[in-house]
């Protein structure tokens, strides 16, 4: 019996001749599925995300708040979305070292909100990276920065004093508090109210009309997280009358003794009868035969008083110097005052 010896690529089939025609048929067949084997397209096999990219977290318009979580929202990079990544949320507590707060599943799209993250009191600093595959993380995010605080701000009223009188129309407010906070006053007695801020270093002043009598006012302060305080005091609208009271250095002069120099004093009290200091004061001195003389504008100094010198001119004649001051208040309007100084023979 002869033997057929057919090569099928690097392997070799031994047969019978007699069953040729039997194994023809399964030669045939058995080439035919090699070559297709080896001219087939491989089919193509999943390949690993690459991380390259960090996700961004927006910062808060405001980073104090008083609520105990937040909502953390982001974008993750464009290669990632709907792929099996995820978002990791680090949080640092004030100087602490970062550590992991949660991860979530990157979406189909890439805004990503992380609903409800717990804040612990004081600064929280929150970072986010990329989980891909095998683990690999991508850098962290830009830092975000919540401050959980949660106490009321201090408030203290500097000026005017609880229980005092002011004689104006209205009360200027001043005090301190938290840095930024918002500042209202209102007047429980006649519903005037007014809205300010106090600045970084919480410094702040509010002006509020006032009515006759005694008014109540209630003055209140809503720090950036939201906590709030309030201070009530009254005050009382004075019904007294400013005064200016001019004096001269002398009253009578001898023509013949001109020129001769004179001294002009106000002394100008508020209508409780304090001192008032800054309050702006001319002297005019009009006398006969020369012109008028009138002096710049002058300041009270801190005893409420102001002070001008001048010379009555020769040349003057007899009859009397009008001597006047004008007094006038940012808070307590004006008044005036004269007297006179005589010019004899």
């Amino acid at each position: 019996m002869a033997i057929l010896v057919v090569a099928l690529g690097v392997g070799v089939l031994l047969v019978a001749t007699g069953g040729l025609g039997k194994v023809a048929a399964t030669v045939t067949s058995a080439f035919n599925s090699f070559v297709t084997d080896l001219t087939k397209a491989p089919s193509p096999s999943p390949s690993a995300v690459v991380v390259a990219d960090a996700p961004t977290l927006e910062a808060p318009d405001e980073p104090y708040t008083n609520q105990p979580k937040v909502d953390l929202v982001g974008h993750v990079p464009a290669n990632v979305v709907g792929t099996d990544t995820r978002i990791r949320i680090y949080v640092a507590i004030g100087n602490g070292d970062p550590g992991p707060v949660t991860d979530v599943p990157v979406g189909s799209t890439q805004g990503f909100i992380v609903p409800g993250v717990e804040l612990s009191p004081g600064t929280n600093m929150f970072t986010a990276t990329i989980i891909g595959a095998g683990e690999v993380e991508s850098d962290p995010s830009a830092v975000v920065t919540y401050i959980l605080d949660v106490t009321k701000p201090r408030l203290v009223i500097s000026s005017p004093k609880n229980g005092g009188t002011v004689n104006a129309r209205t009360v200027k407010i001043v005090g301190q508090t938290q840095g930024r906070s918002a500042m209202s006053a209102r007047n429980l007695t006649t519903n005037a109210t007014v809205a300010g801020a106090a600045d970084e270093k919480g410094a702040f002043s509010l002006i509020l009309p006032i009515g006759t009598g005694v008014n109540k006012i209630e003055i209140s302060a809503v720090d950036p997280a939201g906590n709030e305080n309030q201070v009530t005091i009254s005050v009382r609208r004075g019904t007294g009358a400013l005064t200016a009271a001019l004096s001269a250095s002398f009253y009578q002069v001898k023509i013949g003794k001109l020129p001769e120099p004179v001294t002009l004093s106000v002394s100008v009290t508020d209508p409780d009868g304090r001192a008032l200091k800054d309050a702006k004061v001319t002297f005019t001195l009009a006398v006969p035969g020369v012109p008028a003389i009138a002096s710049s504008e002058l300041t009270t100094a801190a005893d409420g008083t102001a002070t001008f010198t001048t010379t009555i001119p020769k040349g003057a004649t007899t009859g009397q110097c009008s001597v006047t001051v004008i007094v006038q208040t940012k808070d307590l309007g004006g008044t005036t005052d004269r007297t006179v100084i005589t010019i004899t023979k």
